[in-house]
């Protein structure tokens, strides 16, 4: 089985339950010809580099997959088909992919950056604690030296 990624861009101006009908559609196929959906990112709205269809922007759908040529095919396929899918274009990531070991591999990743990105928001928060003790420290030594100008 072969890694693949799949890029899409579709019409913009279709509504959110249409487009989301047509990306289901292609996550069907890839279940219905024995592939394996490793991970999918909807890029939203973007400009395009150049106009297709009188459009100039688009809606980017990335999907990551494992399966065979047949999938591949059959995906494209059906973008031909249907005139809302803009362009597309797939790559082979990887040969001999075991889909369940990359899927394994990028949960991995995704709890290793949680796990930084709480590390930093407890460095932050305390950095922020220690700066307020300082605050409160510096604002007593200037109330001292207030009130000995004063006594003189």
């Amino acid at each position: 089985m072969r890694r693949y990624e799949t890029i899409i861009i579709v019409d913009p101006d279709l509504s959110e339950a249409e487009r989301n009908q047509r990306f289901d559609k292609a996550m069907d196929l890839i279940n219905q010809l024995k592939g394996s959906l490793i991970e999918s990112d909807d890029w939203g709205n973007k400009r395009l580099a150049y106009e297709i269809r009188k459009k100039t922007r688009g809606h980017y759908l990335r999907i990551d997959y494992c399966g065979t040529g047949d999938l591949v095919t059959e995906l494209e396929r059906n973008f031909r088909i249907d005139d809302k899918f803009l362009k597309y274009m797939t790559i082979i990531l990887q040969d001999n992919a075991d889909p369940e070991k990359i899927k394994l591999e990028l949960a991995e990743t995704k709890a290793k950056k949680a796990a930084e990105e709480a590390s930093r928001a407890e460095q932050i928060e305390n950095a922020s604690k220690s700066d307020d003790d300082k605050d409160d420290d510096d604002d007593d030594s200037d109330d001292d030296d207030d009130s000995d100008e004063e006594d003189e």
